[in-house]
């Protein structure tokens, strides 16, 4: 019986108990999708992780809804000092200790989302009302995904709905009292409120602190003044008022106090495709811009060498060393296609008389690398390229036949792989682009997965050469601009190719300057195609477990 008794005579519900419904649904179902874009921006870029939230946010509602109550109420008990330990990393906007938070954050998520719907399946209504009760609830959890995945992109610069919806909870949440002080102690309840507004006072102070201590990392001070804000949270959570003032107080120490700086300072942006923050680096002279926690372009700021290639782009890099030969390859007046434009750091490859036509899906990159107080590789290097704006295989696909004499793939986001970009479809899409002759360059420098058996497999259903650049990097005079770099070209025939990487070396000998290398298939290896890509086989599955970088 989802009722207790039959409730014929209840009231129909009011329209305060409907809304009650309808918010306690909607935080929950925004929670799962802002943990998800704060994890994966933020935290850590690490591929698939989109399913936990997903899987435990469902997994709530079986446990929230079933018929033995005892685990739904461990969760409402325990719910406000989760939300308090780990709510309070929600404004963090750095990767320390990123899989510890990601894994908080994921048993945050799962401890608040059954409280919620535990409490939600308390406030159901007589069974005459229970359709109306499913569709508010219903209606609610659509209305928190809209929240988080279409109006917060155009109302943050951040991921701000994701405090916001930890706040959200805290005043929502049932607030069992856990410790019942204000009885043992015999207070009036004047003297109570006094007692509480001065705890109030002291997690400011605290927080004050906080800030000021704060480097990032959790250890020393910042441990100790978290600590201390967490046991005053604790103290007062039966005030809803205090409790949530006391959450936010822990939020904006613990690293949200840089967080809200970089959003005043005019340095981050935010699109449907992520989080761009450009920042300043003096003591190297270099100006970053990250998607998240990735690099997603840099440029020297010493005088003389703010045009020099950085990253992933440089003179010893694959697209480094192809765009170099261009001339010798492909005459003067060369024309050259780019999919993704970053910052514009391969813009300053450009010689003159060649034909650029620069590809990019997201306008907030095109203003960041158009900026000069930005960055300047595009409009000293490429001032006239045009900039086609939207989805690279769809303009590429409209693009006159045998326009490009090289084509350029470069459009990883985060560490995310834009699939569609590397099917059999997409690869002949480029193939009509290109001219007989022309050279595909494709860039698949990655954390945590190998594409090389993906483009071998292409390759040879295609009949093409190809062959792998691994620029080892961050070696002699500019270890901190130049990044490691993976490249491979693809050409129509071994002769075409070879005009580029010339005698391919053995693996042994990949880190040699200018040193070319077959790629690395797998035997039975299914090629990529629109109807059928597994990014299962080629994950590093190590890196993801103990952490190792590619």
């Amino acid at each position: 019986d989802m009722a207790g008794d039959g409730g014929g005579a209840e009231a129909r519900p009011t329209v305060r108990r409907q809304l009650r419904w309808l918010l306690i649904a909607a935080v929950p179902s925004g929670l799962m999708l802002s943990t998800t874009t704060h994890l994966t921006t933020d935290i850590v870029a690490m591929p698939l992780l989109w399913v936990l939230p997903l899987g435990l946010y469902l997994l709530s509602f079986v446990i929230a809804f079933a018929a033995a109550r005892a685990p739904a109420h461990i969760a409402i008990v325990i719910a406000p000092a989760v939300l308090l330990g780990v709510g309070g990393l929600a404004l963090l906007s750095t990767g320390g200790a990123a899989m510890l938070i990601a894994i908080a954050s994921l048993g945050m998520l799962f401890v608040v989302a059954t409280a919620l719907h535990a409490h939600l399946y308390d406030l159901r209504p007589a069974p005459r009302y229970l359709t109306l009760f499913y569709l508010v609830m219903s209606a609610g959890g659509v209305l928190g995904g809209l929240f988080a995945a279409l109006a917060a992109p155009l109302l943050f610069d951040w991921v701000y709905e994701h405090p916001l919806l930890v706040l959200a909870a805290a005043l929502l949440l049932p607030l069992p009292p856990l410790l019942a002080w204000e009885k043992w102690t015999h207070l009036s309840a004047g003297a109570t409120r006094i007692m509480v507004a001065l705890f109030v006072l002291i997690a400011l102070f605290a927080s004050f602190h906080l800030v000021r201590t704060w480097t990032g990392e959790f250890a020393g001070p910042a441990l100790l003044w978290g600590g201390f804000i967490v046991a005053i949270g604790l103290l007062v959570t039966r005030w809803r008022w205090a409790y949530a003032t006391v959450l936010a107080l822990l939020m904006v120490g613990l690293g949200g106090w840089s967080t809200l700086h970089d959003s005043l300072s005019d340095m981050r942006v935010r699109s449907y495709f992520g989080v761009y923050t450009v920042t300043d680096d003096p003591w190297r002279h270099q100006r970053r811009l990250a998607h998240g926690t990735t690099l997603h372009g840099l440029q020297r700021t010493d005088a003389g060498h703010e045009l020099d290639p950085t990253t992933y782009y440089g003179p010893q890099s694959g697209v480094g060393l192809a765009l170099d030969r261009l001339e010798a390859l492909a005459g003067p007046g060369a024309s050259v296609g780019i999919v993704g434009l970053g910052a514009g750091t391969l813009s300053c490859y450009r010689r003159p008389g060649q034909h650029w036509t620069i590809f990019e899906i997201d306008p907030v990159m095109v203003d960041i690398a158009r900026d000069p107080t930005k960055f300047t590789f595009l409009s000293r290097c490429a001032p006239q390229a045009p900039v086609v704006i939207g989805d690279a295989r769809l303009q590429i696909a409209g693009q006159p036949a045998g326009r490009f004499d090289i084509l350029v793939i470069d459009a990883f986001s985060s560490d995310a792989i834009p699939l569609h970009l590397l099917t059999r479809e997409a690869i002949g899409i480029y193939a009509r682009a290109l001219k007989p002759d022309g050279l595909l360059l494709i860039h698949i420098s990655n954390r945590f997965f190998n594409l090389e058996p993906v483009l071998d497999a292409e390759a040879k259903a295609r009949g093409w050469a190809a062959a792998i650049r691994n620029d080892p990097a961050g070696r002699g005079d500019d270890p901190d601009m130049l990044t490691r770099s993976s490249w491979v070209a693809l050409a129509a025939t071994p002769q075409r190719l070879g005009q580029l990487t010339g005698p391919l070396k053995s693996a042994d000998k990949a880190h040699e300057d200018g040193a070319w290398i077959a790629l690395a298939g797998r035997p039975h290896f299914d090629r990529w195609t629109d109807d059928y890509a597994s990014t299962l086989p080629i994950l590093y599955w190590n890196h993801i477990f103990f952490g190792r970088s590619e």
